[in-house]
């Protein structure tokens, strides 16, 4: 694992030893009133050699890699660990800002060493933070050399949960008992753990206090809190959440789901979509989504949506369509107003594939059928199938149209003129997917008979 740092260990080490005999030896010189210790002298010549082959053998590490690495002799000094002087195949940033390849700075810190290798600055935390950007330059730069990158010596593990790891953890949990200053550099510095680290995601699990913890500077209704702040916590919570062992520990805190519900209502638009995407993903479990309905996500969830921001919707859509799987949640969205906003939405081209699958969904629920065909929906959905190249969109648009076919028959009539003069759904029954066409031969048999039933009448 730690070839690169016993390499320079090793040189230094041997570097000392010679010096302290070169100084003997010239001491030895001087000290002789006639100097003729010849052996002395060429002893001391000999050992002068050796230092200078050290000192060379050192510098071409650094210059063009280990003896016989020629084929690295232009690889760009940010490229090479500051430790070994060799290639780095995995860099890693260091509390300082410095970086370093892993398994040589690993081995630094894991002999208990607190400074920067290279600065000498001490260490405000051990957690080493993977530096992507370098990685991906060392890369590009090996593809245009022909060089084949090293495989990085993975002794250590981003995602293994190291003491150093929940001692920096706690440190910063205490902070958010602290002054506004602390609490804004944990929270940052939060955010960024748990964006990177997977590890520092599952640290949260070990201990019952740590969410309540990162909360503290928080509550319901907090309109003093500090906007950066408030968007570092939730965007810590969102990153947490990824975690499916964090997703019950979250929801259960009395206080997250509804500071993230609040968070939807307000704040900045990254507070507002982070807080947005939490729901998605907490919702993933079942339980959840039962407890954020109960909440009240949904209304502000469809404000949100209704107000457009591109950065939010796609976020704030999936919330809702996750929301929706559970039959309660599917009644409170349309209660609050989806299918309006959503059609709205739709028909302004706006997203259009997701709240249609949103809207196939509601489609099933009886109030959602009648507001749709009272909004004037039905040329809407039979235009996209005409035009749509998305398959899944005629699909969606097929079986919301099939539901309010076997729902509300004061739509029949128009769905059938319609059917008249463009034949959209026929065509949808020969050329469409299988889905599509079981739900537009499924139209056309309602059509028919009614049909029927108004010619025998």
């Amino acid at each position: 694992m730690n070839e690169c740092h016993t390499k320079t260990e090793s040189c230094v080490r041997k570097a000392v030893e010679l010096k302290k005999e070169l100084q003997r030896l010239v001491k030895a010189i001087l000290d002789e009133d006639d100097y003729g210790g010849l052996q002395v002298t060429n002893e001391a010549l000999r050992v002068l050699s050796c230092l200078k082959d050290l000192k060379l053998k050192k510098s071409h590490s650094f210059k063009g890699g280990a003896a016989g690495d020629d084929h690295l002799l232009g690889l760009p000094y940010e490229f090479r660990c500051p430790i070994s002087g060799e290639i780095m195949t995995d860099p890693v940033v260091l509390a300082n800002g410095q970086t370093f390849d892993r398994p040589c700075i690993q081995r630094w810190l894991d002999e208990g060493n607190r400074t920067c290798p290279q600065t000498r600055q001490v260490l405000s935390h051990t957690v080493l933070i993977p530096n992507h950007l370098v990685r991906e330059m060392i890369s590009q730069w090996c593809k245009e050399h022909g060089i084949e990158l090293p495989k990085p010596i993975k002794d250590t593990d981003e995602d293994v949960v190291t003491d150093a790891s929940r001692s920096h953890l706690n440190s910063l949990l205490e902070k958010m008992s602290s002054s506004l200053s602390d609490q804004k550099e944990a929270a940052k510095e939060l955010r960024l753990l748990t964006k990177r680290m997977p590890s520092f995601r599952a640290l949260f699990g070990e201990s019952t206090d740590a969410i309540p913890l990162l909360l503290s500077p928080l509550s319901p209704g907090r309109a003093d809190t500090d906007p950066g702040l408030l968007e570092d916590l939730i965007t810590t919570i969102l990153n947490l959440s990824i975690h499916d062992e964090n997703k019950r520990l979250v929801a259960e805190n009395p206080l997250a789901i509804p500071l993230l519900i609040d968070s939807v209502r307000t704040g900045t638009i990254e507070t507002r979509r982070n807080a947005a995407a939490a729901l998605f993903s907490l919702s993933a479990l079942d339980s959840n989504k039962l407890i954020i309905g109960k909440l009240g996500a949904m209304t502000p969830l469809i404000d949100l949506l209704e107000e457009g921001h591109p950065l939010a919707m796609k976020d704030v859509a999936s919330a809702i369509f996750s929301l929706c799987i559970l039959l309660e949640n599917k009644r409170r969205a349309v209660h609050a107003g989806a299918v309006r906003v959503i059609l709205r939405k739709i028909m302004e081209n706006s997203l259009v594939d997701e709240l249609l699958a949103i809207l196939a969904m509601l489609s099933s629920h009886q109030d959602a059928i009648e507001e749709i065909g009272e909004l004037g929906a039905i040329p809407c959905l039979l235009r996209i199938i005409r035009e749509s190249t998305c398959e899944r969109n005629k699909e969606n648009c097929a079986a919301i149209l099939y539901n309010i076919c076997f729902t509300d028959r004061t739509r029949t009539r128009e769905i059938m003129e319609e059917e008249n003069a463009n034949g959209t759904l026929s065509r949808l029954a020969e050329n469409g997917t299988s889905r599509a066409k079981r739900k537009a031969n499924g139209i056309l048999e309602r059509l028919n008979k009614a049909a029927l039933i108004v010619h025998t009448a």
